[in-house]
C-alpha cells in the first residue's frame, strides 16, 4: 500500500510541474471536457487547441450542440476529420438534453 501511494504521490508532483496549460484544464465544465476528449481522438493536441476554443464560443452548452444545424456542425468540425464523431456528439447531446435536461 505504501509503495502504491509513493507510485501516487510521485505522478502528480511529476504532472503538476511538466503538465501542459490546456484550455480544458483550466475548467470544471464537464461538457467543455467532454469536447475536447472526443476532438482529441486520433487528433494531435495542436491541431485541436484552435478547434476547441471556437467550438466553446460557438456551441458553448451541450444544448446549443444539441440543436446547431447540421451545415454550421460540420463547418465547426471541419479539419478534424472523421465526422462520425461529430455526428455521434451531437446525437448524444440531444438524448442528455430530451432525457436530463442538459445534465
Amino acid at each position: 500500500m505504501e509503495k502504491t501511494s509513493q507510485i501516487t504521490r510521485n505522478l502528480l508532483s511529476w504532472f503538476r510541474d511538466n503538465a501542459r496549460d490546456l484550455p480544458w484544464r483550466r475548467t470544471p465544465d464537464p461538457y467543455a471536457i467532454w469536447i475536447s476528449e472526443v476532438m482529441l481522438q486520433q487528433t494531435q493536441v495542436k491541431t485541436v487547441i484552435p478547434y476547441w476554443e471556437r467550438w466553446m464560443r460557438v456551441l458553448p452548452t451541450i444544448e446549443s450542440l444539441a440543436w446547431v444545424k447540421s451545415e454550421r456542425l460540420y463547418k465547426l468540425w471541419e479539419g478534424l476529420g472523421y465526422y462520425n464523431r461529430v455526428r455521434n456528439l451531437q446525437k448524444a447531446a440531444r438524448l442528455i438534453v430530451e432525457r436530463h435536461g442538459g445534465r
